[in-house]
């Protein structure tokens, strides 16, 4: 799964250099995997602008943006926040796309309603915003692989459609 990561992550680069474009990333449950991802590759600065890694909810306000009412109506893994952390790194990034992830990671924190494996992510750029749920199996390591791969491709094909 980790050279997949690496190898997702240098073909983004090499599109989003293409475009002479960056991208910004906003996560929670993956506490900084896609920035260290792409900062894995040499000349990353060239199209990584940044990370925030938001794991609390007064983080997701403080660096983001995020409302506090979004967040006590919807829980920080939801599509609210999720769209509202992408579009704050937007706002607060020089990239041209940006990427958000909250999720359950596990083992536990899970819920019947949110269950482990349980991830928003949302990506933001080129005039508009986009939101997607997806459940992954596996233990916190697998989930949280899972999340950064799903964050990557979702990016990557973002900026091969334009």
């Amino acid at each position: 799964m980790h050279e997949d990561l690496n190898r997702l992550a240098a073909q983004l680069g090499e599109r989003l250099l293409e475009k002479g474009w960056s991208f910004a990333c906003a996560e929670s449950c993956t506490g900084g995997w896609v920035a260290k991802v792409a900062t894995d590759i040499s000349g990353s600065s060239a199209w990584f602008d940044r990370g925030f890694v938001t794991y609390s909810n007064a983080a997701k306000q403080d660096m983001l943006g995020v409302d506090p009412w979004t967040l006590a109506e919807h829980g920080a893994v939801s599509e609210a926040v999720v769209r509202e952390m992408a579009e704050g790194a937007l706002a607060r990034s020089e990239a041209a796309l940006t990427v958000a992830i909250s999720g359950v990671a596990g083992p536990g924190g899970g819920s019947a309603e949110k269950p482990v494996g349980t991830v928003w992510l949302a990506w933001s750029g080129l005039g508009e915003t986009e939101a997607r749920c997806e459940h992954f199996p596996g233990d916190r390591d697998a989930v949280r692989a899972q999340a950064v791969m799903a964050a990557l491709s979702g990016l990557l094909a973002r900026a091969e459609r334009q």
